[in-house]
């Protein structure tokens, strides 16, 4: 049963009606939008607008310490923004799914997507260096440009895209719906989470939705890379297997000898063959073992020998004389026969 079930899972093919995301025009509105609120919240936090003074606020009135008995639970739940262990349980149902599916999409689509994350967003934190809250030094300060690498928040960037990702990549409406608002709460969460334990300023969060957000809205353009990657990988497969297949050592089959039909003998030249072999064959063992007992053959009946008086067989007559006799007396011409 079990066999059964896994023959069936792989040779089930693609769901029907997949259909890849494109850039509509609903999709274009919408990264047009997120990006001009990703610029908006960068360029408040480079002039040290009033954004970087409600960071202090909130930093100031330390979460942490106002709701002391939430921080045993949301200690594990920032876990869910952790690149490592959520891109390992992501990956692991992705990867069932190409299984499953017989296609490399889902994972190279997730592939594509953490790559992008962590070149935009690690360009940006590396090229703005802020410092956390738990390194500002100058109250009012937007803490730029001084070795810091938190500004945009990698773990909220991280949990909207690779929670996302299920739902960009899902294959039916209701589906995409379902998974669209549990990625967003869990995003939400953790983002969230990061100011409640004072690790990330809120313009890090609100920047790190944004750019997580772009790149779900920008994958569609990276389709045709991702199905040429596709092509490409699994034809590098089918040659690597031709080449295998050809260097396998090729096992020759054992050559089973075809039986030989021998003439039908008659009775005499039974017994010939047969009178033949045994001398041969006695011939053979006197030579080679001495004290072997040697075979005796007897002629068939038709071959005997009949056995014939020594004599004539024809009958005896009185005008003639035997040719045995030799103390037979001869007439003489013209006399009288001698005793």
């Amino acid at each position: 049963m079990r066999t059964e079930l896994f023959a069936r899972l792989d040779r089930e093919p693609e769901p029907p009606k997949i259909e890849t995301p494109r850039m509509s025009r609903h999709r274009i509105a919408l990264f047009g939008g997120t990006l001009a609120f990703y610029l908006a919240i960068v360029v408040a936090v480079l002039v040290s607008s009033w954004l970087v003074t409600l960071d202090w606020k909130v930093m100031l009135f330390r979460p942490y310490q106002q709701w002391p008995g939430l921080h045993a639970f949301l200690d594990y739940y920032v876990v869910l923004g952790q690149r490592g262990p959520t891109a390992v349980m992501v990956a692991s149902w992705l990867g069932w799914r190409s299984w499953r599916q017989h296609t490399l999409r889902p994972l190279l689509t997730l592939g594509t997507s953490l790559l992008l994350l962590n070149v935009s967003v690690g360009a940006v934190k590396y090229g703005l260096g802020r410092l956390g809250p738990h390194y500002a030094t100058q109250i009012g300060s937007a803490e730029l440009f001084a070795g810091g690498d938190i500004f945009p928040s990698g773990h909220t960037a991280n949990a909207v895209v690779t929670w996302g990702i299920l739902a960009y990549l899902a294959t039916t409406p209701r589906a995409r719906r379902y998974l669209s608002a549990v990625s967003a709460f869990v995003s939400l969460g953790v983002g969230l989470t990061t100011v409640y334990i004072g690790t990330h300023w809120l313009s890090d969060v609100l920047l790190g939705w944004a750019a997580g957000l772009l790149i779900l809205l920008a994958l569609p353009w990276f389709e045709p890379l991702i199905t040429r990657a596709e092509v490409l990988i699994l034809s590098v497969r089918e040659q690597w297997r031709a080449r295998r297949r050809l260097r396998k050592p090729v096992t020759a089959a054992p050559v089973v000898p075809e039986p030989v039909l021998l003439p039908r003998l008659g009775a005499g030249e039974n017994a010939r063959e047969a009178t033949g072999r045994g001398t041969a064959t006695g011939s053979a063992g006197a030579t080679a073992h001495p004290g072997a007992t040697r075979a005796r053959t007897y002629p068939v009946r038709s071959e005997r020998t009949p056995l014939t008086p020594g004599g004539s067989r024809r009958p005896p007559h009185a005008d003639r004389t035997p040719h045995g006799n030799t103390a037979a007396t001869r007439p003489v011409a013209g006399g009288s026969v001698t005793p």
